[in-house]
């Protein structure tokens, strides 16, 4: 077991989500399953490799943006595919390659050209393209290395 675990608090919707997120991402499953009186109490399950625990707390807490499950893609292919998926029925788009998902969980789905073309030394191409970041939602590489260019 890892060290540290992402430990997320849903009203009811623990077991759903965690269908939900087992169907999107590779290596992923369902690791257990705990019940009380018939109904989901909490679960452990496994995206890409790393464990989460979700929670059926009640309507006590929300999740905010300010923390967020960053998600780092190979391909234009895999971004948008991963964007598709989690702004599915109820999500929702926002700013630079950020969304929130039906459950209000922030996932943060970015290319990993983006780091590599921000991270460039020549400031005014690395400018170019975090300018070209900030007018997206889906970040778009094809437009990255066009600003990028000039």
């Amino acid at each position: 077991m890892q060290k540290i675990t992402t430990f997320l608090w849903f009203n009811h919707e623990a077991e759903e989500a965690m269908k939900f997120y087992t169907s999107i991402f590779n290596d992923s499953a369902i690791i257990s399953v705990t019940r009380h009186d018939g109904k989901v109490v909490s679960g452990t399950f496994q995206l890409e490799g790393q464990q989460f625990m979700a929670l059926n707390g009640g309507p006590h807490y929300s999740f905010t943006p300010a923390i967020s499950l960053f998600v780092s893609c190979e391909t234009q292919q895999e971004v948008d595919e991963l964007w598709d998926k989690l702004i599915a029925d109820g999500g929702e788009e926002s700013r630079c390659g950020w969304l929130k998902d039906r459950y209000g969980l922030s996932w943060q789905i970015i290319p990993k050209a983006l780091g590599a073309l921000m991270s460039d030394p020549d400031p005014v191409k690395s400018q170019r393209v975090v300018q070209a970041m900030l007018g997206m939602n889906k970040i778009i590489i094809e437009d990255l290395l066009r600003a990028y260019e000039g």
